[in-house]
């Protein structure tokens, strides 16, 4: 409801009138308004049809042709039917994420091609988790992913005030900037990392063995740059380190 927060959004990320922007979930179009008031072409995807239905009738008339809403899944369509020439092109994602396909969707997104800036509204724990440094309780595989890819910059509270209804959660925007070299996990080290990270309290030397050809020895002997050895668990192994391990 607050129209500072969406304002901030909208600064946080630089919208500017020659960007391509990505919203998921934009409900009764209030972000969507002030992405559109930049001159920048917006792709939205609407899950709820009574919704998509408004932002027909009620924003894109106004809109110049410049809004591309999408009825669907996010998870099914995470860039909102942004064709991938254009993703390539350069594109930004500012949303009020739904927070309960948040991890699952942005593990979608991080894939070629990845966008240049994200800032998205997200329940202050989920932030937490893809911010949260190794060492940390809230350090996992989304994590290592996210941080692969992307710099974490300088973000936003937002109050509960800021909602209605006024939600019993906290919530945060996250400020995401592309990475100068970003670096992908493939499908397969990603499952891997995974399975680490769902029995996080075993050492990682018992955790890989069986799962590569060599136990997972080579990888683990590279744990000395970091002061570490076999005996390490996941969430005590920095981001860097878990980028040498590899399943092929």
């Amino acid at each position: 409801m607050d129209a500072n927060i969406v304002r901030k959004s909208v600064e946080l990320a630089s919208v500017a009138a020659t960007d391509r922007v990505v919203e998921i979930g934009p409900g009764l179009g209030t972000l969507t308004r002030a992405l559109l008031s930049t001159g920048a072409q917006v792709w939205a995807i609407e899950h709820d049809p009574r919704l998509a239905a408004y932002l027909r009738t009620d924003v894109m008339p106004d809109a110049g042709g410049r809004l591309h809403l999408m009825e669907g899944d996010a998870l099914d369509a995470p860039r909102a039917g942004l064709a991938t020439n254009e993703a390539a092109a350069g594109f930004k994602v500012v949303a009020n994420l739904p927070y309960a396909i948040s991890t699952p969707w942005m593990d979608s997104m991080l894939a070629d091609p990845l966008p240049q800036h994200m800032v998205l509204m997200l329940q202050r724990e989920a932030a937490d988790r893809y911010a949260a440094a190794p060492g940390s309780k809230q350090f996992g595989a989304i994590s290592i992913f996210l941080q692969s890819a992307f710099d974490i910059a300088p973000g936003h509270k937002v109050p509960a005030a800021c909602f209605h209804p006024r939600p019993d959660i906290e919530s945060y925007l996250l400020n995401l900037v592309r990475k100068p070299v970003p670096y992908l996990f493939s499908p397969e080290t990603k499952r891997l990392i995974r399975a680490c990270f769902q029995q996080r309290r075993k050492q990682v030397s018992s955790l890989l063995r069986g799962k590569l050809p060599d136990d997972g020895q080579s990888w683990i002997s590279t744990l000395t740059l970091e002061g570490l050895d076999g005996r390490a668990r996941p969430e005590a192994i920095p981001t860097k380190a878990w980028q040498r391990l590899s399943v092929t």
